[in-house]
């Protein structure tokens, strides 16, 4: 099952910057625990399918898993020895654009360790560094 948007306005997009930090999605909305972001990089919907598989078997079905990021950007990719020009290539994969501070992950109805052992898992199969972070308290 690969995430990818239902339909797109444009079947293509450029590539775009990537610059500063997260200002949406950088908190523990969901859940009680979360998987932060420490890296820039696009996260494409295999390796976000990868980490969801690989907590919810470590998990068991307990608690619940929360899917923070969504591909919605498509990578194009030439083949490999092909000349240049010939126009934009076909759409490779889709990807998530993470900033440093974004919530990944989040997970609820576990106990702390749990978590801690869910999410390092997951990070195993992420292309970048992430932390375990806590719900923070509102005061």
């Amino acid at each position: 099952m690969s995430f990818m948007p239902k339909r797109v306005k444009f079947r293509k997009q450029q590539r775009g910057k990537m610059k500063g930090q997260a200002t949406r999605g950088n908190y523990v909305a969901y859940g009680d625990y979360g998987l932060q972001s420490l890296q820039t990089h696009w996260l494409s919907a295999r390796q976000i399918e990868a980490g969801r598989v690989a907590a919810q078997h470590f998990l068991r079905r307990q608690g619940v898993l929360y899917i923070r990021v969504f591909p919605d950007k498509p990578i194009s990719k030439k083949p490999l020895e092909t000349r240049m020009g010939t126009g934009k290539a076909p759409v490779d994969y889709w990807a998530a654009c993470i900033k440093p501070g974004t919530l990944i992950y989040e997970i609820a109805g576990v106990p702390e360790e749990l978590a801690k052992q869910a999410f390092a898992r997951i990070a195993h199969k992420m292309p970048v560094k992430c932390r375990f972070v806590g719900r923070r308290i509102a005061v």
